[in-house]
């Protein structure tokens, strides 16, 4: 990805910078992204103003300015999480350290690549103690992924195996991270073997799929008892291998996939009482979001769950915001963020 960014500043505001994407470009190599002042307006009745600390750089943010999510708006500031303070707003949260994602920032209103947001007050939620607003910022879709994911499928129990294929993403380690925290024992896969690069409260095996059939590789581990939830972060290339590493009355969650067609076997699908739970966080709205982040916020504020460090190398001001996009189009393990208060 060739993203070039060009500075415009819009002559006579005095608002705050943000990136814009006009329209959608015909691929990756065309996109562009605009480093525009934008106007401050007056706040909204129940609303606050957020000036950004950090605001993390998902895959879906880059999609969604290449055109490839259905509701996306334009023009518009890309971007769903963030953590920053409240500059404005209600005066119980002035000055409060805040955290949140939404599946409408970024898509279909303007998000957070920008020095300041607006959202409604009442999905704010105070960034948890002894967390660093850099992280914070890089939070979000993972977790709420995750969190979604297992919550659908029925909770995790001690004692259940948890099965994450794509181990070492980072909705792979949230979902290891709660998993684990929850007591399940976690395997996960990469396509070679590797070691877990992430946080665990308790074991985690991974395994590669060059190793052989991952289905095998799962019920030799578990005696033939096979994962109670398979997290499938890939889709399409391990559907068949999770349906057959799937225990009795087992469910496997999808958040992605390559292929949208697959081959299914409807027998073995009921006679194994299997159940499929389908997660799309931009159904996810802030309010939303921030339900989930009140459910995980005791977690890490306890050390059990754990946010994703964020390299120096990795943190971007918004004048570099092409360089933080091409590096999450081209797959880097580590969490992309942008800081503001660089530019």
């Amino acid at each position: 990805m060739s993203a070039t960014l060009n500075t415009r500043p819009t002559a006579g505001l005095h608002g705050s910078p943000a990136l814009r994407v006009h329209a959608k470009a015909a691929g990756p190599e065309a996109l562009e992204l605009i480093l525009e002042d934008r106007a401050t307006a007056p706040l909204p009745a129940g609303a606050c103003l957020i000036e950004v600390a950090a605001a993390g750089v998902n895959p879906s943010d880059v999609k969604a300015t290449l055109g490839l999510m259905p509701k996306a708006v334009w023009p518009r500031t890309p971007g769903r999480d963030y953590a920053g303070t409240v500059v404005d707003g209600p005066a119980q949260l002035l000055g409060k350290r805040v955290w949140g994602s939404g599946g409408e920032l970024g898509i279909t209103r303007d998000g957070t690549h920008a020095r300041h947001l607006v959202v409604d007050a009442a999905d704010v939620r105070e960034v948890p103690a002894g967390m660093a607003l850099r992280e914070a910022g890089a939070v979000g879709v993972p977790f709420v992924t995750a969190h979604t994911g297992l919550t659908e499928a029925g909770g995790v129990k001690p004692g259940m195996t948890v099965l994450v294929l794509g181990g070492n993403g980072k909705v792979g380690q949230a979902a290891t991270q709660l998993a684990t925290m929850a007591g399940a024992k976690v395997i996960g896969v990469e396509r070679t073997a590797e070691p877990y690069r992430g946080h665990a409260n308790g074991p985690v095996t991974l395994i590669g799929a060059d190793a052989g059939d991952v289905a095998e590789q799962v019920l030799a581990l578990t005696g033939g008892h096979g994962a109670d939830i398979v997290y499938n972060t890939v889709g399409s290339p391990y559907f068949d291998a999770a349906n057959r590493a799937l225990a009795h009355g087992g469910t496997q969650i999808f958040i992605a996939t390559i292929e949208r067609v697959v081959p299914f076997d409807i027998l073995a699908f009921y006679r194994a009482r299997h159940r499929y739970v389908g997660v799309d966080t931009l159904a996810l709205d802030s309010g939303d979001c921030a339900a989930v982040l009140d459910a995980l916020k005791p977690g890490f504020e306890s050390g059990a769950l754990r946010p994703f460090p964020v390299p120096d190398d990795h943190v971007f001001a918004l004048r570099d915001a092409a360089a933080a996009y091409r590096a999450v189009l081209s797959g880097t393990r580590e969490r992309v963020v942008l800081d503001p208060s660089l530019d």
